[in-house]
C-alpha cells in the first residue's frame, strides 16, 4: 500500500499540518480585531474551548461562552439535546478559540459538519487575543467553569 512516503502511512494519509492547512482553507478566519468587531456588531458567539489550567492561569474573554473541547458539538449542536442556551440555530456565528489558534481550527471543521456553516475559528487564539489589548479578565484565584448545557 503506497502512502504518502512517510514510513507506515496508508494511501491517502496526510501530516497534521497538511490536515490543518486544508481545514483552515475553508474557514473564514478572523483576527482578534475582526473577532471582537464580529461580536460587538454582528452578535457572533466567542467559543472559548481552552482547558481549565489554561483559562485559570491566563483567565478568560469576557462574554465568552467556556465549552472545553472534548463537549463542543455536543453543547453547539443546535438539535442536541445537550446544548448550550447560546445554540439556538444553524446559522449562528460561531468564533472559536483555543490557546494560540490550532486546535480550534479543527474544532470550527467539526461544527462545519454538524451544520454551523459560520463556524469559524479565532487567529492566534487567546494569546493573540491578549496580545492585541483586547479585553481579558485576570484570573482571581477561583476555577473556572464550563457554560452548563439549556435545561
Amino acid at each position: 500500500m503506497a502512502g504518502d512516503g512517510r514510513t507506515g502511512a496508508p494511501r491517502g494519509a496526510r501530516s497534521i499540518d497538511a490536515h490543518l492547512d486544508a481545514v483552515r482553507a475553508r474557514l473564514a478566519r478572523l483576527t482578534p480585531a475582526e473577532a471582537a468587531a464580529a461580536v460587538r456588531d454582528g452578535g457572533a458567539l466567542l467559543v472559548d474551548i481552552r482547558y481549565g489550567a489554561l483559562r485559570d492561569r491566563d483567565g478568560t474573554v469576557p462574554g465568552a461562552v467556556i465549552v472545553e473541547r472534548n463537549e463542543l458539538e455536543w453543547r453547539l449542536d443546535p438539535a442536541g439535546s445537550h446544548r448550550i442556551p447560546h445554540a439556538t440555530g444553524h446559522d449562528l456565528h460561531v468564533v472559536v478559540f483555543c490557546n494560540e489558534g490550532y486546535a480550534s481550527s479543527l474544532a470550527a471543521a467539526s461544527l462545519h459538519v454538524l451544520g454551523l456553516h459560520r463556524a469559524t475559528d479565532l487567529v492566534g487564539g487567546f494569546q493573540a487575543w491578549r496580545a492585541a489589548g483586547l479585553p481579558v479578565v485576570p484570573p482571581d484565584g477561583r476555577p473556572t467553569v464550563p457554560t452548563p448545557p439549556r435545561g
